[in-house]
C-alpha cells in the first residue's frame, strides 16, 4: 500500500488562502452527468475547493482527506460533512453516491486501492471525475519563462516523483472505468504579484526547498518578475486536464 505524502498539512492555512479556485461550469457538468443529484464524494478533499462548489448541485457532500489539518481549513456548510479518512477506506456504504471527485491529488493517492473504493461506493452508472493543473501561464514572455526557470531548475529537484503525473495530465495512469470524452476548462484568474508569489509558496517542492535549503527561493523570484509584472493584475490561466468514467469496466 502507497504511504499517505502528506505535503500541505503544515501549510494548510496557507494552501486554503492561495490556491485558485475551479470553473462553476465544471460542476454543472458533473451534475449533468451523474445519475442523480443526491450524494458526491470527494476524496481528497483538502480545505474544500472541488467539495463548497458540488454542494451547489448536489444534497449532499461528503469531504474526505488524510490529513485532519487540511480538512480543518474547509468553510462549515449545510451540505457538506467533512471527516479525516484515507483514499482507500472512506468509510461509506456500497452503492452509496452519485459521483466521486478527486481534484489536482490523484497523484498523491493508493492505486489501485483508490480505483477499488471508487467502484465500491457508486451506484450503478456512476461517474468518476479526476483532474489536475500544472504550470500556469500569464502571456507575458519574459515573466513565464521566469517562472518556468524557477519551477525547472530552482525547486525542480525537490519536486516530488508523482509530480510527473500532473505535467503528463493523468494521462499516463491507467483509468479503469469507461471513459467519456469531458469538454475543456480552464481556471482563469486576475491576480497581482504578491497573489501570485503566495501561490507559488503553496507548491510542494518550494515548501521542500524551504525546509532543505533554510532560505524561501520565492524571494528572489518576486524581485525577478517585479519589473515585469508591474503593480497591477494580470491574468494567470491554468488548463485543466479532466479524465471522466462510468462505473462499470472500461469495456461496458
Amino acid at each position: 500500500m502507497k504511504p499517505f505524502a502528506d505535503h500541505f498539512s503544515a501549510i494548510a492555512a496557507d494552501y486554503a488562502a492561495a490556491r485558485p479556485t475551479y470553473p462553476r461550469a465544471l460542476f454543472a457538468y458533473l451534475a449533468d452527468l451523474a445519475p442523480a443529484r443526491g450524494r458526491v464524494w470527494d476524496c481528497a478533499a483538502g480545505n474544500g475547493q472541488a467539495a463548497v462548489p458540488l454542494a451547489d448541485q448536489f444534497e449532499e457532500v461528503i469531504a474526505t482527506d488524510a490529513s485532519a489539518e487540511q480538512i480543518g481549513q474547509m468553510p462549515a456548510h449545510p451540505r457538506i460533512r467533512r471527516y479525516a479518512a484515507p483514499a482507500e477506506a472512506s468509510g461509506l456504504e456500497d452503492g452509496s453516491v452519485d459521483l466521486v471527485t478527486v481534484a489536482q491529488a490523484l497523484h498523491w493517492l493508493p492505486l489501485p486501492a483508490f480505483w477499488d473504493e471508487a467502484r465500491r461506493v457508486l451506484r450503478p452508472g456512476g461517474i468518476l471525475a479526476v483532474w489536475t493543473y500544472g504550470i500556469q501561464r500569464v502571456d507575458h514572455r519574459e515573466i513565464d519563462d521566469r517562472v518556468g526557470s524557477f519551477y525547472q531548475s530552482v525547486v525542480g529537484p525537490f519536486w516530488a516523483p508523482e509530480r510527473r503525473l500532473v505535467e503528463t495530465g493523468y494521462r499516463t495512469i491507467e483509468f479503469p472505468f469507461a471513459e467519456l470524452e469531458p469538454p475543456g476548462f480552464d481556471m482563469s484568474l486576475e491576480w497581482q504579484l504578491p497573489a501570485f508569489l503566495a501561490y507559488v509558496r503553496t507548491w510542494s517542492a518550494t515548501n521542500r526547498f524551504l525546509n532543505e535549503r533554510g532560505f524561501d527561493p520565492v524571494v528572489e523570484l518576486g524581485h525577478e518578475l517585479e519589473p515585469h509584472w508591474g503593480a497591477g493584475a494580470r491574468r494567470v490561466r491554468w488548463p485543466l486536464s479532466l479524465r471522466v468514467g462510468r462505473s462499470g469496466s472500461p469495456d461496458a
